[in-house]
């Protein structure tokens, strides 16, 4: 081989391996809340953002009002990703959210939700009547979801007689185990939980017509600890990209 050749192979090789040095020394990682109905798309996301950036997500699933507890004690997130709008603005006027970050990053959907099929028809009257023995909901004082779910019951004139049936969970992803288990024959949960591209991923399900509660508005904030931490407001921007929103939509959020 040409020594000029091999002098410009041996050059461009050295340019890539120190262009990825260089990528590699500024990857970083980022504290993130994740309200736990976002759970399986935010582990998408986090693994395209890992792939697309360098940086690392170490995420965090649970409850938004317990987030907002543990933030306002000093728990170490850089990022909130809620389960509502209030919540990240209740932060920001308490001082712990970057003043102008907030925005919307997904607007849910209720559902309710049976892990056998048949049981949940797709008008949800099997709630009347006899209704069900046990019924799955997040705890509405911590939950949006929960709180939407009872808002419905009540505008449906059926919160009385089902809520001795309720079976609460700390969060929606606590709901959802709970009828998936079995332990509950069904339940209010996300519909991001048990849909992808449209599909129902299994059982049988009364998606919640929207005007039945508020919407379900979720809104990421980039927190105070993560106002100098590159790898958090990175994230903040992949959220808004294509690769995020085609991750979002296809678990049945709309953006």
């Amino acid at each position: 081989m040409p020594t000029a050749l091999l002098r410009t192979l041996l050059c461009a090789t050295l340019c890539t391996v120190f262009a990825l040095s260089a990528t590699l020394a500024r990857a970083g990682e980022v504290s993130v809340a994740v309200a736990a109905n976002f759970t399986v798309p935010m582990q998408k996301i986090a693994a395209r953002f890992e792939q697309d950036t360098g940086h690392k997500a170490v995420l965090a699933f649970g409850s938004t009002g317990r987030f907002h507890a543990q933030i306002t004690h000093g728990a170490p997130f850089e990022v909130l990703l809620a389960a509502d709008a209030a919540t990240p603005e209740r932060l920001e006027r308490e001082g712990q959210v970057v003043p102008g970050s907030r925005f919307t990053y997904a607007v849910g959907r209720l559902v309710l939700w049976s892990a056998s099929p048949g049981v949940v028809d797709p008008q949800g009257t099997v709630l009347r009547g006899a209704g069900p023995a046990r019924l799955a909901l997040a705890d509405p004082k911590l939950a949006p979801y929960g709180a939407a779910a009872v808002e419905v019951m009540t505008r449906l004139g059926l919160i009385d007689s089902l809520r001795p049936r309720f079976v609460q969970g700390e969060s929606i992803g606590q709901a959802h185990q709970f009828v998936a288990s079995g332990n509950a024959p069904m339940g209010f949960v996300a519909l991001s939980q048990v849909q992808v591209d449209g599909r129902l991923t299994g059982g049988s399900a009364w998606v919640v017509p929207a005007d039945l509660h508020k919407p379900l508005q979720q809104d990421a904030a980039l927190l105070q600890r993560g106002r100098d931490n590159p790898a958090a407001q990175a994230l903040m921007r992949y959220l808004r990209s294509p690769a995020a929103l085609q991750i979002i939509q296809a678990h049945g959020y709309s953006d």
